[in-house]
């Protein structure tokens, strides 16, 4: 009895895996056909919703970041500032006028609200001021493109003084005079200049614009010449006169020649019996 009954139960154990075996079966075909069952648009929503997720978290963010403190950044900018022009144009007039002496009071305060007022008035009452007349040509003609632009090369511009162009026949003298200002440094000994960049190049090395002046006499406060003004004797019509005539300059130049000759002279002609003679034997 004993026997059977262990048989009983070792056949219900047979009985149990092979159903466990069968279950097993029936749940990787359910898997199978599940894997088989994933389709494009499937994959197609799953992309979507990915999407939908990612727009979301970056609208959060973005929330989040206009509660905290704004940073501006300005843009970059790619060349080089640019200076502005030597001439300011024309300024306004100051808001306070000081007197002659510190112990003054301002003999003029200006009120902007008061020179508005007047201004609305007066361009109200009166007729606005005339547009200046075009430029013309000899004739009387308008100026062509071409006549425009040499105009507009006669001079630097009011930027820079309307320093004019000369012309081509003036150069050669010109040019003379400007070399006499770049070799002053050969007038005073303890004086060094830097070299220019035009300088060696001759005429053309020139610059386009520019212009020699004259130094205008200056009086003194109680209205005599001051002794710092050349006298007449002493102006000439030329830099390169004015500094011939200088009596420092003469003697400087003429101490520096000098010094050159006895240098060559030391080499030069005359000097071949002085050292025959320092040759000879002395006995």
């Amino acid at each position: 009895m004993v026997a059977a009954s262990n048989y009983k139960g070792k056949g219900k154990a047979v009985d149990d895996l092979v159903a466990g075996s069968s279950s097993g079966m029936s749940n990787n075909d359910d898997d199978d056909s599940d894997f088989e069952e994933v389709t494009q648009e499937y994959l197609d929503s799953l992309i979507a919703q990915a999407k939908q997720n990612v727009a979301r978290k970056r609208l959060e963010r973005a929330s989040v970041a206009v509660g905290e403190d704004e940073e501006i950044r300005l843009p970059e900018e790619n060349g080089a500032q640019k200076l502005p022009e030597l001439d300011p144009g024309r300024l306004p007039p100051t808001y306070i006028t000081l007197g002659k002496d510190r112990r003054d009071f301002p003999s003029a305060v200006r009120d902007v609200d008061v020179e508005y007022a007047e201004q609305a008035s007066s361009s109200s009452s009166g007729p606005a001021p005339p547009l200046p007349p075009k430029p013309v040509n000899k004739d009387g003609k308008p100026l062509t493109a071409k006549e425009k632009k040499l105009m507009k090369n006669k001079t630097a511009g009011p930027g820079w003084f309307d320093l004019p162009s000369p012309d081509a026949a003036d150069l050669p003298r010109l040019y003379r005079e400007v070399e006499a200002l770049r070799l002053r440094n050969a007038l005073d000994p303890k004086r060094f200049y830097k070299r220019e960049e035009g300088e060696g190049k001759g005429i053309k090395g020139l610059p386009k614009h520019f212009a020699i002046g004259t130094i205008i006499p200056s009086t003194t406060p109680f209205g005599t010449a001051s002794h710092d003004n050349l006298t007449r004797a002493e102006r000439k019509r030329t830099i390169v006169d004015e500094l011939v005539d200088d009596a420092e300059a003469k003697r400087y130049a003429k101490r520096k020649f000098e010094d050159l000759q006895g240098v060559r002279g030391a080499k030069g002609r005359g000097t071949l019996a002085k050292k025959k003679a320092l040759r000879k034997p002395k006995w």
